[in-house]
């Protein structure tokens, strides 16, 4: 059996169902959906899934509570790590009319994922590493593995509506997640955990 790690981008995840409308399979069970795409020959080790808190949760207090609700679920699940990042905030100016505004930028995703995938190669962790993402941001990390380590593969899963053309050349495989295995990867819409209390569905995304 192949030993294999998933590395899940989860915005990337997440703006790739966005694009397409799917906003009912938001309710996504990450752990169930890696088991769908893997082989018979493929032994999942661990799911790995890299995020950060929504910037601005008082702004809007329902979409940080539905974030939390879903990492909530996620936690659930066994041999599950969330990896953390953070958001920057950035001072934005318009030339024009010399408005000033600020914006938030998700960072350290894809140096988290990097620092892991590389991590698990050189202690050995497994044969096979799955990567949910169309960041090209992460062919570096992916070249160096390749090259250190031949034997081990780097499958690329890009969410839906999402690719990356030089991912494309370094990775040992690559396919598109498509919207049957989405579907069929469900949590139910409640979820009990082991201290009693009941997740459920946010209704936005029914």
């Amino acid at each position: 059996m192949q030993r294999t790690i998933a590395y899940i981008d989860g915005f990337n995840l997440h703006f790739g169902l966005k694009s397409k409308g799917w906003r009912k399979y938001y309710w996504l069970n990450i752990h169930l959906l890696i088991q769908n795409l893997l082989k018979q020959t493929q032994l999942l080790i661990q799911t790995k899934y890299f995020t950060s808190l929504i910037s601005s949760p008082r702004r809007n207090p329902d979409k940080g509570k539905r974030q939390l609700t879903y990492l909530e679920a996620l936690q659930t699940q066994s041999s599950f790590e969330i990896i953390y990042g953070h958001y920057l905030i950035k001072p934005q100016n318009c030339n024009r009319c010399q408005a000033r505004w600020t914006s938030h930028e998700e960072k350290m995703t894809d140096v988290n994922i990097a620092v892991e995938l590389l991590s698990d190669a050189f202690q050995d962790k497994f044969d096979t590493a799955l990567l949910i993402s169309a960041d090209s941001d992460l062919s570096s990390p992916i070249e160096r593995v390749s090259t250190l380590f031949p034997r081990k593969r780097i499958v690329i899963a890009f969410p839906p509506g999402r690719e990356s053309a030089h991912l494309k050349k370094l990775a040992s495989a690559y396919f598109t997640i498509g919207r049957r295995n989405i579907a069929k990867s469900q949590f139910p819409d409640k979820i009990k955990k082991n201290d009693g209390f009941v997740l459920k569905r946010p209704i936005q995304w029914q």
